[in-house]
This record gives C-alpha cells, structure tokens and sequence, in this order.
C-alpha cells in the first residue's frame, strides 16, 4: 500500500477547509458590507424623510399662519364694513329726522324770534276729552306731544292729583285776538306783561299748554298754590315739559299754569342745572333738536 496516499488527502481535505473557510469568510464580510450598505442607505433615506418631513411641517406652520392672518384680515374687514354700514345707516336716519323736524320748534320765541302769521305745526291732534277742564273744548297739540302730554297728567292723576288743560295751540290770528281783548281788558302796558303778542307767543309752536286744576279752574296765579303744580315742578321735566316763565324771568309775568314741551333731554339738563330755558344759547338748544321726541 502506498504511504503517500494519506497525506495526499489530508492536503486535499486541508485545501478544500480553507477554501470553504475563506468562501464563508468572504460571504460574511460581503454580507456585512451589504448590510451596511443597506443599512446607510436606510439611514440616508430616514434623514431624507426626517428633512421632509420637518420641511412639511414648515410649510404647514406657514400655512396656518397664512390661513390664521387670511382670516384675521378678513374678520378684520368684515367688522370695518360692518361699522360703516351701521353708520351710513345712522346717517339716513338721522338726515331723515332732521329733514322731518321743524327747525323752528325749539326757538325762543317770547320777544326774540318771530313765527311767521303763515307758521303752523308740521301736524296736529286732538287732546281727549279726559285731560281737558272743560270738556267741551278742542284743543290740539303738535302730533308728537300728544304722548307726553298723556302720560304725565296720567301718572298725576295715579297720585290722585288732577292736572287739566285750559288752552294749547293757538294760531298767529287767535294770538292776536287774546292780546286785543286782554288790552281792552287789564290796558296794554299790564297785558304785555302776561300776553305775547302774535307771532311770539310759544303757543303758536303747538308744544305748549296752560294746566289747571278743577279748584282754580283756569290759568291764574292761584294753581301756584295747587298740590298739582308742586307736582309738575317735581315731576314735568321727566316727560319733557318745562315751566317756560318762572319767577323771575326777563320775558313775562311769572306763570305757573304755562308749560312748554321740549324733550326729555333737554328738561333734564334744565331741570338738573336748576336753569331757565330762556338763559341758555339757541345754538345750544338746538343740539337737542334731533331727539326733542325720543320716548
């Protein structure tokens, strides 16, 4: 047998182990590499979606605040037109008011300005029966007293008192009447003392009436006296009217039955200040024109 045969084998065996040894070893190094390969690319891959991603999110956050600015901006312009549109419409209402208003209704007519003997209230309405002292007379008042008129002898009437009228509207020819008979009757120099004379007098206006009660029954000095006038001191201005000549005054004889009617607004300032109507601005007065008959 020959001996070289074994050892021809073993190098063959040996050859063939390292063989094997450096294909594997190969294989796994070649592995290793792909898995690193693979494993940068997923790397490079994640940091490129990372980037994206937080570019997106960018982009969002500028969106958002793009859609939050758009809104604001909008909301913003809509409030504008919003505002505008309610004082344009403020405007007509107002430019209609005044359009509708007399501008001679709130004027200081006892021997200042002069009314026009064509002058009559823009409207007129009966005073029921009810707030008259003589039931039947017809008196009328401008349209828009009327309700002031009413509820202020209503709620004296709750506390049992019984204010009543005795004239109101009186026309420029009337006015004249009433001043010739009061001549003839108490002489001019003490009739121009009570009696305007026509075109001066307040009455013309249609926002004045003389009140009374049934004691007095008529316009006398003596409803200065009468629980009824204590309470139109106190009270008239809450519905707008005011006593037109107190004591004192500059214009005429002092007459506690003479109330004129010149708004909520302007009652309260007299009435607070503790003022005649007489002593303020017309400039002044006339601010109040616009809501003379505001409720």
């Amino acid at each position: 047998m020959d001996s070289t045969q074994p050892s021809k084998k073993s190098l063959f065996l040996t050859i063939i182990t390292i063989i094997i040894f450096f294909g594997l070893t190969s294989y796994i190094v070649w592995g290793e590499y792909r898995i690193r390969l693979s494993s940068k690319k997923i790397q490079e891959l994640k940091t490129l979606l990372e980037n994206q991603n937080e570019a997106y999110g960018r982009e969002v956050y500028n969106l958002k605040g793009i859609t939050a600015s758009s809104s604001e901006s909008f909301n913003t312009l809509f409030s504008s037109l919003a505002k505008e549109k309610r004082t344009l419409e403020e405007r007509v209402v107002t430019l209609d008011k005044l359009n509708k208003l007399d501008p001679e209704i709130l004027k200081k007519y006892s021997k200042v300005y002069f009314l026009s003997e064509n002058y009559t209230p823009t409207e007129t309405e009966a005073i029921p029966s009810e707030y008259i002292l003589n039931k039947n007379a017809e008196y009328v008042v401008h349209v828009d007293v009327v309700y002031f008129l009413e509820q202020m002898i209503d709620d004296a009437k709750k506390e049992g008192l019984n204010p009543l009228v005795v004239s109101a509207y009186r026309s420029f020819r009337i006015q004249a009447q009433l001043k010739s008979r009061n001549k003839v009757t108490y002489g001019a120099n003490t009739a121009n003392r009570f009696v305007a004379e026509q075109g001066y007098s307040e009455h013309q206006l249609g926002t004045t009436v003389d009140l009374t009660n049934p004691s007095v029954a008529g316009a006398s000095l003596a409803f200065e006296r009468a629980k009824e006038f204590v309470w139109l001191q106190n009270n008239a201005y809450k519905y707008g009217f005011i006593l037109s000549y107190p004591k004192g005054n500059a214009y005429y004889a002092y007459e506690p039955w003479h109330w004129r009617f010149v708004g909520k607004a302007l009652a309260l300032h007299l009435h607070n200040d503790g003022i005649s109507f007489y002593n303020l601005d017309q400039r002044f007065i006339d601010e109040f024109l616009l809501h003379m008959f505001d409720r």
